[in-house]
């Protein structure tokens, strides 16, 4: 089963259960899936790849954590934590990411396959490294461990 039929299964369970928030947030990430059909050009009742689901639902995730700084910087605490629930629910559905000691264990070897040792090319560095992790390591992570390799 494709993640796509996975999230039409659990909007399906979510109706019966009644579980709005749930509902509520699977739907919206369905409806994203279509119109990530319809810009690649591809009819909106094909099922989406799961390479591409797992791009949509991490933007959906980043669109949450960018809501809840911006709630909390406004004091909205109650759209904060709608938005925090909606981030629970999306962020089951992504591959488990890695962590820091593993991203630095990866950021060292490239470190030295490249030859980098200085600030300027840790954009090149933080490229390479995102490139070798296939996207299960979370970007302000990648970001993290390198800005430590060069302090």
């Amino acid at each position: 089963m494709t993640l796509h039929e996975q999230l039409q299964q659990d909007a399906k369970e979510a109706m019966r259960a009644r579980d709005g928030v749930r509902l509520t947030t699977l739907r919206s990430l369905l409806s994203a899936f279509t119109n990530e059909l319809v810009a690649t050009k591809r009819k909106p009742n094909e099922l989406l790849p799961d390479a591409d689901a797992q791009k949509v639902i991490k933007r959906a995730v980043n669109q949450r954590k960018d809501s809840i700084q911006q709630f909390t910087q406004g004091g909205r605490e109650d759209l904060v934590a709608t938005e925090q629930a909606e981030l629970v629910i999306l962020e089951a559905y992504l591959p488990q990411t890695m962590s820091r000691a593993d991203i630095k264990v990866i950021a060292e070897a490239k470190q030295a396959e490249l030859g980098i040792t200085d600030k300027a090319k840790a954009g090149m560095l933080m490229g390479a490294i995102i490139k070798a992790t296939n996207g299960a390591a979370d970007g302000a992570d990648v970001k993290a461990v390198v800005d430590g390799l060069f302090s």
